[in-house]
């Protein structure tokens, strides 16, 4: 099936705009996600820890869950990230709509989850960092970095999931349109029956129809 303008693309197999294609809201913000997760793991993995003898704190009041959580979602979010702005250049050239769909989808999905886990990831790092009491001779600039970053991503993610929504009810309405124009095209008028002889004439009139009938004065008398 042809994919022509499904979901929000154009038709399968056009030429690709460079300039257009970096100006769509959704590589925008695919690459403001990946920058943003490279900063939040790039703070925490640098000057996140803090080695006292031949041990290593967390700065995260010491909780070293918060630390790898924090370096976790922020890996995942950079690969992913990669891999739809790949799917943003390959995308018009998907000449299946069930493709596209799926791709959509699974933006979608994707999207929303980790828009809610920077959201708990925010949550846990600034909760642990108003916990601690250390105070430690570096890095903590790059804790508050990685905290207002874990923040602003919440918001590109969320953004993300805008987008994939609407090329979704895009995807669907059009559907809904082609096969409401489809269903139009029945005959409004119907014969009175197929292949009959008088298929293309009108009906006939009823039974005895031409048959003189009196009203109620033409009574007349019998005679006898």
């Amino acid at each position: 099936m042809d994919a022509g303008g499904a979901y929000g693309g154009g038709k399968a197999g056009g030429a690709f705009d460079p300039i257009a294609f970096v100006q769509r809201p959704q590589v925008i913000l695919r690459a403001v996600c990946w920058l943003f997760a490279i900063i939040v793991f790039g703070c925490i993995s640098s000057k996140g820890w803090y080695s006292r003898g031949n041990e290593e704190e967390c700065l995260f009041n010491k909780d070293s869950s918060a630390c790898n959580y924090g370096v976790g979602i922020s890996v995942i979010a950079f690969l992913a990230s990669m891999v739809f702005l790949a799917g943003e250049y390959f995308f018009e050239q998907m000449s299946s709509v069930k493709t596209r769909k799926h791709y959509v989808l699974t933006d979608l999905a994707f999207s929303g989850v980790w828009s809610f886990l920077y959201f708990v990831g925010f949550w846990y790092l600034a909760s642990q960092w108003g916990k601690t009491e250390t105070d430690y001779p570096t890095g903590a600039s790059n804790v508050k970095a990685s905290i207002a970053f874990s923040f602003f991503s919440i918001f590109t993610w969320a953004g993300c999931t805008f987008f994939a929504f609407q090329r979704y009810r895009q995807g669907a309405g059009a559907a809904f349109a082609t096969n409401y124009e489809a269903d139009v095209t029945m005959p409004s008028t119907y014969t009175s029956y197929p292949g009959g002889p008088d298929s293309d004439q009108n009906y006939q009139d009823p039974p005895f129809s031409g048959v003189n009938q009196r009203g109620p004065t033409d009574f007349q008398a019998p005679a006898y």
